[in-house]
């Protein structure tokens, strides 16, 4: 008699079993929200996102056939954070990350993308920068705090760990000062806005990706609130009029060959999801990003 119960796999992201660091592309859950301005429970998305991604362990990508769980990949578990302290929390996620060949990361809040910027780029330089997101997150502080989920790309703006001139942010639609907005695009951001998105259809907004981004070595950063509440209610800050998760996928699918060097998918707050849609948004991102690495 197996040990496995019916239609489980272990717990880990595609189930892998391989937990060693040395693996090609490594898988690591930031249990984190200390940044989050709105509704918490981020910490909790990696643990959601892993169980959601039970549903992609049984075929290949069936558009191009590459089959992501066969690639040199390893879940090493979560990331040591410091509970309370932001700043050590930032810093030991950075310390966590460095030596990784590509990681794929699951937050935990968008805080986190800013460590994880700062522990590649020594070895890449400033990244192009691909952002899905309905908010810009270059506000200069969060709600009075300097380091939280709504200024991960002021900080690494003004770091030098990315190129705004190879930064393209896809469907924004939130709020924000007009000042906010304009040091953003006068750095030389690309925004698309939700409604391009809904305009000109994905085609276009790949094509637009490709063309910023160019040949650098690129970074996704993916916050699921990009999507629409409707396809991802369990997050901390939602927006209505973003992107269907047929959209998203459709762009994703559209960059393969760029010149990817990890990813992150980041604001599940699972104790506002329903039936597991934003998890499995969140997990097949992640999929459909590693369908994107992997070859036929």
């Amino acid at each position: 008699m197996s040990i496995t119960p019916t239609f489980a796999v272990p717990p880990s992201f595609l189930g892998t079993e391989r937990s060693d660091r040395a693996a090609a592309i490594c898988v690591a859950g930031i249990p984190y929200d200390l940044g989050t301005s709105n509704r918490p429970g981020t910490r909790f998305g990696p643990a959601a996102i892993r169980q959601a991604s039970r549903m992609l362990v049984d075929g290949d990508h069936p558009l191009d056939w590459a089959d992501p769980t066969r690639l040199d990949l390893a879940d090493i578990g979560d990331f040591e954070i410091a509970h309370g302290d932001i700043q050590e929390s930032l810093a030991k996620i950075e310390a966590q990350a460095k030596g990784l060949n590509h990681l794929v990361a699951f937050g935990g809040d968008h805080t986190v993308t800013l460590p994880l910027l700062r522990a590649l780029t020594p070895r890449t330089g400033p990244l192009a920068l691909i952002h899905f997101d309905a908010h810009v997150d270059t506000w200069p502080d969060s709600f009075g705090q300097r380091f939280g989920h709504g200024s991960p790309f002021f900080h690494a703006i003004e770091e030098g760990l990315v190129d705004p001139r190879r930064t393209v942010q896809i469907g924004i639609r939130s709020p924000m000062q007009k000042s906010v907005h304009d040091w953003t695009a006068g750095k030389g951001v690309t925004i698309l806005f939700a409604e391009d998105i809904h305009e000109h259809g994905p085609k276009g907004a790949a094509e637009r990706i490709r063309s910023v981004a160019g040949d650098a070595p690129a970074y996704l950063t993916f916050d699921v609130d990009t999507l629409d509440p409707a396809f991802a209610p369990g997050t901390g800050t939602p927006e209505i009029g973003g992107l269907a998760t047929w959209q998203a996928q459709a762009i994703l699918r559209r960059l393969k060959g760029l010149d990817f060097r990890g990813m992150d998918v980041v604001e599940v707050s699972p104790p506002y999801d329903h039936a597991e849609i934003t998890a499995l948004a969140a997990a097949t991102i992640a999929w459909e990003y590693l369908a994107v690495l992997a070859p036929r």
